[in-house]
C-alpha cells in the first residue's frame, strides 16, 4: 500500500479540485491518504512566488480556469466573494481537529465546502462561527487557546518545504512530489508503476539551467 501526503490549503480552487477527485482518481489501487494543510503564503513567499493573484492577468484567467474545470468536471466551484483572502482562520480551525498535524477527509471537505461551494465571503464573522460549530465534534481537547494548532500549521509548512513542495496541491508518495490538480493522472501512473517513472523522474528534470542565477 502507498502512502499519500497530500499538502493543501483551502484558499487555493485546485486543491479543492483534486480533493473532490482524488478518490476517483486513485479508484481500484492500494493507497492511503493523509492530509495536511499548509500556508500557501508561506510557501510562495520561500521562493518568491507572487503566486497567480500577484499578475492582473493571470488571476483573471486562474479564475476563469478554475471555475470553468468545475463545470465541465461536474464539480460545484463557486469563486467566494472576496479571493485571495488570509486563510489562517480557516487552516487553524481545521488543525484545531488535529493532534498531528492531519485532519481527516470529513474535516478537510467540510472547510473546502465553506469556501468554494455557495459563492459567499470565506472569512465572514457569522459564517466562520457556523463553520466551527460543524466542526465542533472533530475538535481535540487541550488546545482551548489555539496554540497547538497555530504551531502545527507553522510545523506543516516547514516540512513541506523541506520536502520539496513549492505550492497546493501537492500531493507526495516516496519522496516525490506531484503538484497541482493536473498532475493527477501522473501520480496514477507511478502508483501503477509506469517504467517511465524508473529514468525519466530524474532525467526530466536533469536540463542545465539557461539563464544566470
Amino acid at each position: 500500500m502507498k502512502h499519500i501526503v497530500f499538502h493543501l490549503d483551502f484558499v487555493s480552487p485546485y486543491a479543492w479540485l483534486a480533493f473532490e477527485r482524488l478518490p476517483e482518481v486513485l479508484e481500484g489501487l492500494s493507497h492511503s491518504v493523509e492530509y495536511r494543510p499548509v500556508l500557501l503564503g508561506a510557501l510562495l513567499k520561500q521562493h518568491g512566488n507572487p503566486g497567480p493573484a500577484g499578475i492582473a492577468p493571470k488571476r483573471d484567467w486562474t479564475y476563469r480556469h478554475a471555475v470553468w474545470l468545475g463545470h465541465s468536471l461536474g464539480v460545484p466551484l463557486a469563486m467566494p466573494a472576496r479571493h485571495p483572502f488570509n486563510p489562517l482562520a480557516l487552516l487553524r480551525l481545521a488543525l484545531a481537529c488535529s493532534e498531528d498535524g492531519s485532519i481527516n477527509r470529513f474535516v478537510t471537505g467540510t472547510v473546502f465546502r465553506h469556501v468554494w461551494q455557495g459563492g459567499q465571503d470565506a472569512l465572514d464573522a457569522e459564517r466562520l462561527t457556523q463553520l466551527a460549530a460543524e466542526l465542533e465534534p472533530q475538535r481535540k481537547p487541550g488546545d482551548e487557546d489555539g496554540a497547538r494548532a497555530k504551531a502545527l500549521l507553522r510545523a506543516n509548512t516547514e516540512a513541506a518545504t523541506a520536502r520539496g513542495v513549492f505550492g497546493v496541491p501537492a500531493l507526495e508518495v516516496d519522496g516525490k512530489v506531484f503538484w497541482g490538480y493536473d498532475s493527477l493522472p501522473m501520480l496514477r501512473a507511478y502508483l501503477e508503476g509506469d517504467a517511465w517513472f524508473d529514468q525519466g523522474w530524474d532525467a526530466a528534470a536533469s536540463v542545465a539551467q539557461g539563464l544566470p542565477v
